[in-house]
């Protein structure tokens, strides 16, 4: 029971403290690791065959990148219909392009960069057109777009005051404008430093701290009533 009891204080604590991650200014603290890591390299060997003519290597690719990439893209877009098709049309990208790549370059880097140029194109159409609300059911699965957006494996247990804290911020991040969203979904949930993400997006890495402090700040303000109940 103890150990139980011990586990679910862990887990309340990483929510609380990605939760304050969010909402905390600080240096980039995520260093860019010099050495490949072995999915790395197995994307590079796996994009050289499908230059190559080997097109069950997409497979390999989707199946080692999709499921992540679509979980930023439900946080980027907040609709999961079009956020199935934005991951889809990335790989699309991906295999039209796969001559294209380079191989020096971090393939997870160009593939969330294809993709994160999509959802900028995905809100300039919606700019033409109504949006879904966050708060909109999903007509497929009848489940509101903001319980799509869920840490991993939440635990059953969880208290109210958790599930409610948790709900607050998705609200929060999906509030933001999508210059500042996409910055800190990028940072907070997908990991990636700053000269990541500044690759991502074509901008300096001084660009993208400034988008996530302005992110940090509008957060802070939003969910200031929170913090003082936590």
């Amino acid at each position: 029971m103890a150990a139980h009891a011990a586990s679910f204080e862990t887990r309340l604590k990483g929510k609380k403290d990605r939760a304050n991650a969010l909402l905390t200014t600080s240096e980039d603290g995520r260093a860019v690791s010099t050495t490949p890591s072995a999915g790395d390299e197995q994307d590079g060997r796996d994009m050289a065959r499908l230059a190559a003519g080997h097109n069950a290597a997409l497979n390999d690719l989707m199946a080692r990148r999709a499921e992540r990439l679509f979980h930023y893209l439900v946080r980027a877009v907040q609709d999961e219909d079009d956020a199935a098709d934005l991951a889809q049309e990335t790989f699309v990208r991906v295999y039209q392009n796969r001559k294209k790549f380079d191989a020096g370059r971090n393939f997870s880097t160009w593939l969330y960069a294809i993709a994160s140029n999509l959802v900028r194109d995905r809100y300039r159409w919606r700019t033409r057109h109504p949006q879904v609300s966050l708060d909109a059911e999903n007509e497929a699965t009848g489940n509101e777009f903001a319980a799509s957006l869920p840490d991993q494996n939440p635990l059953p247990s969880e208290t109210v005051q958790a599930h409610e804290r948790a709900a607050a911020i998705r609200r929060g991040v999906a509030a933001l404008p999508e210059q500042l969203r996409v910055p800190v979904v990028l940072s907070q949930y997908e990991e990636k430093s700053h000269a990541e993400i500044g690759a991502i997006l074509r901008c300096s890495a001084k660009a993208v701290e400034v988008r996530i402090y302005r992110a940090r700040q509008q957060l802070r303000a939003s969910l200031s009533q929170l913090l003082q109940m936590t």
